[in-house]
């Protein structure tokens, strides 16, 4: 019998304890299972049909725990009979993928028999001129794999020809025995070779090299690059005539092909295009070879824009910087400076110029060919390489390009004369054109076609392939078509790779030259850049992180001393004398107010100002005056008021530290500090505002007054009585003085006192004057008048608090101001205790860390090099220093440069020039044609 261990570890539960009997017949069930589907019933669990129970076989069916037994049994099986449909579904899908790919390769078998009968005829006129080989198949199949990488060729067609045969779909090897592959026929490689030279694809030999020869081309590759770099470092330095090294200036007619050169160089269509003249400006294009990078991308240095890897957005890029030459000058010489990073570009240093002009259309200036010829002038004299592109259609005789060299270079020794579309004239005409007979170059021509082929979209299409190899295919079908002309035996340079290879040998050799002569005045002008530091800075080391280092800290520093002196005290004073001024205007608008308006009479007062002394106590008039004022006062919103009070102070004493700072004279820190103080006061503004409120609350309702305070607000607000009667008598004199005199002013006032006691009738409302007195001198008499009144009640009332009467509080309807001078000083009292706490000490601890995120560590070092620049006396310091640091680099650039170019002069010594070549002691390289 199965124990409940056992049973629990098969069903995942334990099962309830059965009877003797039921658990003899679960035994029995658990040994002899069957399936429940698909089988017969065994015989002792069958049933007679006229017995609905047959024992004891049904009799364990019925017990729960057996029953669920079943049913687990039943899912495996049923899971099983499921899984079969989408089995079979795939299954067709399969084979229907099957058919489908079967059919494909019938096509391919079919597509092949076609290239093989064309590649037959091919590879017999290919085998007639390069008779002489000693294996026309092995050849050819050895092009073949230098070039198939290269071709967009569908990959079911490479994988047919990876092993010379076609595979089969079924994934057996066909044409073997026994599942081996095929061999490899050589009529098949023949026909391989001769549909790739129908199609324009390399028909040559290999550029073999010697291990010296491969050297000394990386040597020159090192050169040139290191050179590069020593160019665009002197370009960092700034203009001058005597720091430069030599580029290659490609000048020629529009239309002549110059953009299709660079493009074909480059390998990408990246320069501007439209029908009108598009190139306004001097393109300054440095090409960088990494070798070990995979993707191609630009830069605009003097741009910031960063890596951008697709060369539409530089097109585009380059077309807007274009246009933005105004129509009405059309050229400038200010140059774009473009790098162009990629493992498939060589080392070089190109400017692309506006291209000449015969006539000028309508909405072009008549000097515009003037100008032209002038920009290229300047960019085509010594030492740089001239590259002179004229298109083989048109006479060179009429050549702009050459003609301008002839002026620059008489000799032709910096000039390379490049014709383009070669493909449309006569083979013996582009040959005549290349020998260089009838205008001699020291340098040579070089013939391209450089004239993207259309696109079939066939299995040879171009596909994600370079812009370049699709140019050279397309050069070797038409220069293979015509070998008399351009074969191995004419000794012409042509196709693109040619003209690649020419110009960084030439752009090395000239750099190379120049190096002596740059080198002595690389090291004049540090000599007087470093007399320049040591007579004008004292030697003293600076950079713009310095320097902005050090202003941080002095401003800190005198922030520090700020917080020191404007603690609870300066917040106490400044709050209380802006109390001060809203406790005198609620005097002087319920108790002082004697406007003069107008010349008319003022109407009777019911109870005057001077009858308040001798009010009673408790006169219901001078009680609410004085009551509804202090309402005024403590709902004033002083928290509001206290808090903004604060923060213009903050603020304003910021400012101040601002400009007499070493800030001053940097618009972007100013901004910068000035944005840290009001975040921290405007984020702190509103929750002091509500707890300066909050606490002021019980002086609205009921406000206490003992003899202390009292008799400190009886000397506080005499005190300020008085400065403000010294004020309206310092008005008082300024009125007069415009007057002309106080008699003036007396004859004037007197004459408003009459009319206004009405001892003179006024015709009119005076505004055109009256009584001999123009309406601008009446304007100023009543505002005498005013101030004179003013200063009468100021008087009468420092009398009055001085007297007996306001000794006590008991007084304090007869004497409101003293009164009101108390509620002020309460009201300031308690705010500052909160102003302190929730304003000063926040803004004191944040506001310079604030200044180190937005000055110091949030900064990029873009934003500190501008930062430091704002300053004139600054910038010249760095500018010294960044010229003498760089032409320090460049002197150890070029001694490396010497190095290298002493060990490359020693080779050329064990070396023999053969044809024009350099070639090694040994073994003679051997002679081929191909388009490189």
């Amino acid at each position: 019998m199965m124990n409940s261990a056992r049973i629990t570890a098969r069903f995942g539960r334990r099962l309830p304890i059965l009877p003797p009997f039921a658990r003899r017949l679960f035994h029995q069930h658990i040994i002899h299972p069957q399936p429940i589907l698909g089988s017969p019933t065994p015989t002792y669990l069958q049933c007679q049909k006229r017995r609905p129970w047959c024992p004891p076989s049904n009799t364990i069916h019925n017990v729960s725990p057996i029953r669920m037994l079943s049913f687990y049994r039943v899912l495996p099986n049923l899971a099983v009979k499921l899984v079969r449909i989408p089995a079979m579904l795939g299954g067709a899908v399969v084979g229907g993928l099957a058919y489908i790919q079967y059919q494909a390769t019938q096509a391919g078998n079919y597509a092949v028999d076609v290239f093989r009968r064309t590649g037959d005829w091919a590879s017999g006129t290919a085998g007639g001129l390069l008779s002489g080989a000693k294996d026309v198949a092995e050849q050819t199949r050895t092009g073949w794999e230098r070039t198939k990488d290269k071709l967009g060729i569908a990959d079911w067609w490479r994988q047919n020809f990876q092993n010379g045969g076609i595979a089969s779909t079924t994934g057996e090897e066909s044409g073997g025995p026994g599942g081996q592959p095929p061999k490899q026929s050589r009529a098949n490689a023949a026909a391989v070779a001769g549909t790739g030279a129908a199609f324009g694809y390399t028909t040559s030999q290999d550029d073999e090299r010697t291990g010296e020869e491969a050297a000394r081309d990386d040597q020159m590759m090192v050169l040139t690059r290191k050179m590069i770099e020593i160019r665009s470092m002197l370009q960092m330095i700034g203009k001058s005539d005597t720091l430069v090294l030599p580029s290659i200036v490609v000048i020629g007619f529009q239309s002549s092909g110059k953009s299709s050169v660079l493009e074909a160089i480059v390998g990408h269509e990246f320069l501007p295009k439209g029908s009108n003249m598009i190139t306004r400006r001097p393109i300054e294009l440095t090409l960088v070879n990494t070798p070990n990078a995979t993707a191609e991308y630009g830069e605009f240095p003097a741009l910031g824009l960063g890596k951008i890897t697709d060369f539409s957005h530089i097109q585009k890029t380059l077309t807007d910087l274009n246009l933005a030459v105004p129509a009405s000058e059309c050229v400038s010489d200010s140059p774009i400076q473009l790098s162009i990073y990629s493992p498939k570009v060589p080392d070089l240093s190109l400017i692309d110029l506006p291209g000449y002009i015969l006539i000028h259309s309508e909405d072009q200036p008549p000097e515009l060919g003037q100008r032209i010829d002038a920009l290229c002038e300047k960019y085509i004299q010594s030492p740089n390489v001239i590259l002179a592109i004229s298109d083989a259609p048109s006479d060179l005789a009429n050549s702009a390009a050459l003609r301008a060299c002839r002026r620059v270079d008489p000799r032709g020794e910096r000039t390379i004369g490049v014709v383009t579309k070669m493909d449309l004239v006569e083979p013996s005409r582009g040959a005549g054109i290349l020998k260089n007979r009838d205008y001699p170059l020291r340098l040579g021509y070089v013939g391209v076609v450089s004239r993207i082929p259309q696109q079939s979209g066939g299995i040879f299409s171009r596909g994600g392939g370079n812009l370049t190899d699709s140019i050279t295919n397309n050069e070797a079908a038409y220069f293979s078509s015509h070998l008399s002309e351009f074969g191995p035996d004419s000794e012409l340079a042509v196709g693109t790779r040619t003209l690649r290879k020419k110009l960084m040998r030439v752009l090395e050799q000239t750099m190379a030259s120049s190096l002596q002569s740059l080198s002595d005045a690389v090291q004049q002008e540090l000599e007087e850049a470093t007399y320049e530091y040591k007579v004008q800075y004292n030697d003293r080391p600076l950079s713009a992180e310095s320097y902005l280092a050090e202003s941080l800290d002095a401003f800190k520093h005198s922030f520090k001393e700020f917080a020191e002196s404007f603690g609870r005290a300066k917040v106490r004073e400044l709050l209380k004398e802006e109390l001060n001024q809203r406790v005198l205007d609620l005097l002087a608008q319920r108790y002082w107010n004697r406007p003069v308006n107008d010349l008319t009479p003022p109407p009777p007062e019911h109870d005057p100002l001077s009858a308040l002394p001798k009010a009673a106590q408790d006169s219901v008039y001078w009680n609410r005056k004085l009551d509804a004022s202090t309402s005024s006062l403590t709902k004033l919103g002083i928290g509001r008021l206290a808090t903004t009070v604060v923060a213009n102070a903050l603020q304003s004493e910021i400012d101040r530290l601002i400009a007499e700072s070493s800030f001053s004279s940097h618009p972007f820190a100013q901004q910068a500090i000035t944005a840290a103080s009001s975040s921290i006061l405007n984020e702190r503004f509103l929750s002091t505002s509500d707890q300066v409120e909050n606490c002021i609350k019980p002086y609205k309702y009921e406000i206490d007054v003992n003899d202390s305070e009292w008799a400190h607000g009886r000397q506080e607000i005499t005190s300020v009585l008085n400065s403000e009667l010294k004020a309206c008598e310092a008005a008082m004199k300024n009125v007069e003085n415009e007057f002309g005199g106080k008699r003036k002013l007396q004859d004037v006032m007197g004459y408003i006192d009459r009319i206004r006691k009405g001892e003179v009738v006024l015709e009119g409302n005076g505004v055109g004057g009256a009584g001999g007195f123009s309406a601008a001198l009446l304007a100023k008499g009543r505002e005498a008048l005013f101030l004179r009144d003013r200063a009468s009640i100021l008087r009468m009332r420092i009398l009055a608090l001085k007297s007996k009467q306001c000794a006590n509080p008991t007084s304090k309807y007869a004497c409101p101001e003293i009164f009101l001078d108390v509620v002020a000083d309460k009201l300031t009292s308690t705010a500052v205790l909160f102003l302190n706490v929730e304003l000063l000490s926040e803004f004191y601890y944040n506001f310079p860390r604030e200044l180190d995120k937005r000055l110091g560590r949030g900064l990029a070092k873009a934003d500190v090099e501008r930062f430091a620049r704002e300053d004139a006396k600054v910038r010249g310091h760095l500018d010294v220093i960044r010229r003498k640091e760089l032409l320090e680099a460049v002197l150890v650039k070029m001694k490396t440069l010497n190095v290298l170019e002493e060990s490359e002069r020693r080779e050329g010594h064990r070396e023999g020039v053969v044809g024009g070549k350099v070639v090694g002691t040994g073994e003679k390289r051997k002679r081929s044609w191909t388009i490189v």
